[in-house]
Formats: structure tokens, sequence, C-alpha cells
């Protein structure tokens, strides 16, 4: 598969196999990633990869959290304290899509709560990876960031593995860096759930929609 198919390819997956990811193809995936670029080359990049047993860990400790109320205290805000066009509708429509596919309603918040909850165990994934960054360093460091990531979920579906990136992971930063014993120094950025996917399970047969490039784009000289 070429680069492009590979990139038009890739989506969020949320249900993986019972099969198990070698060290070594983490090890390849990370290899690649490492040449994704980052100003005057600081490579601000920082992985913990963890098995399903860092993951029960993880996945247990923020349920239990999220079941006593207590409050989010990510090290960054993702998203707009209040949402506005185009970006609402977009949200409502993913998020509908992601429900109708598992035919869970609005009014089944159980079943959407023990969904959700799916997030925090790396959906079943064999393998979870945590990226971290310098919390002293810049917006840029967080694009170069970006950049790398992409790159692994990238370099996942060269080897037949699919992923979902997880910024749900970084809502008890504290929670996760006690777990996988990170200092306090360093800012978690997201998870991201890595294995084989379930081409069978019914929430990966959804997909979102893309805008066409003329929406988004501007030719200037053309």
């Amino acid at each position: 598969m070429n680069l492009l198919k590979i990139m038009k390819s890739r989506h969020s997956v949320r249900a993986f196999l019972d099969k198990a990811v070698t060290k070594t193809d983490v090890t390849t995936i990370l290899e690649a990633a490492r040449f994704a670029p980052s100003g005057v080359n600081t490579q601000p990049w920082s992985v913990i990869v963890v098995n399903h047993d860092y993951i029960q860990q993880i996945g247990k400790a923020i349920t239990t959290a999220k079941e006593a109320n207590t409050p989010e205290s990510p090290d960054y805000h993702y998203y707009p304290t209040e949402w506005v066009e185009p970006y609402k509708s977009r949200r409502k429509a993913c998020g509908l899509a992601l429900y109708s596919s598992l035919d869970i309603t609005l009014d089944q918040t159980e079943k959407r709560k023990i969904q959700w909850y799916r997030n925090y165990f790396f959906f079943g994934a064999p393998v979870g990876l945590l990226f971290f960054i310098d919390a002293k360093l810049e917006k840029g460091s967080w694009v170069d960031m970006g950049m790398f990531i992409q790159n692994v979920m990238l370099a996942a579906k060269t080897l037949g593995l699919d992923t979902c990136p997880q910024a749900s992971l970084a809502e008890h930063p504290d929670i996760v860096r006690k777990i996988v014993n990170v200092s306090q120094e360093k800012a978690l950025l997201c998870g991201m759930a890595l294995g084989y996917c379930d081409v069978n399970h019914p929430v990966n047969q959804f997909r979102t929609t893309r805008e066409d490039v003329d929406t988004f784009t501007q030719f200037l000289g053309f």
C-alpha cells in the first residue's frame, strides 16, 4: 500500500483482536516515527509503551476516579470551553455516528458510559502508548509532537496494525504518571491504542467524513 492510500485508510479503531503485538513491531514503528521534523531538532517526544497489565491498572484507576466524581486535571485544554460552528456540528455528528454504530441511543446513559469507559482501557488493545512532553516546552514543540504521533499511526498501518489516538487518557494525568512512574515535569498529551483491528466489530464500521479540499484551501497565484 502506498503512502497516500495509507493516509486515507487510517481511521480510529475502537475494537481489537485478541492478538499480541510484538516489541519488535513497536520498536520498528518508533524507529520510523522518530524521523518526524522538529524545530531546531529538539525531538521533544517521550513515549511510554504499556502492556495489558499496565493498561488494566490505568483503566481501573481512571474509572474509579470517574465513579468518585474526581475532577479532571489535564495538563492542557484539548477542546474549547465553548463550541461554535462548524466544530459544534462536526462534534455532534461524530458522537452520533459512533453510538449509532453500537445501537446506543441518546437516552441510554449507562450504555454510553460503559462504552466511554472503554477509552481508559485502550479499547481492549494489547498495547498502549503514552505520549509525554517536557512541560517547559512551548506550543511549537507540541506541533512537533503532533507530527511524531501521526508518523506512529502511519507506520503502524504499514505493518498491518491499527490505532486510536486518545486525548481522553490525558484527563487524569497524575493518575497515569503515578502508575508509569513519570515525573510531574512531563506533560501527558494523549494515549494511543495499538493492535490488530477487529474488522467485524460494529464500532469499526463507521467512518467520520472529511471536508473537500476547496472548503479549507485558498490557492493564491495559481
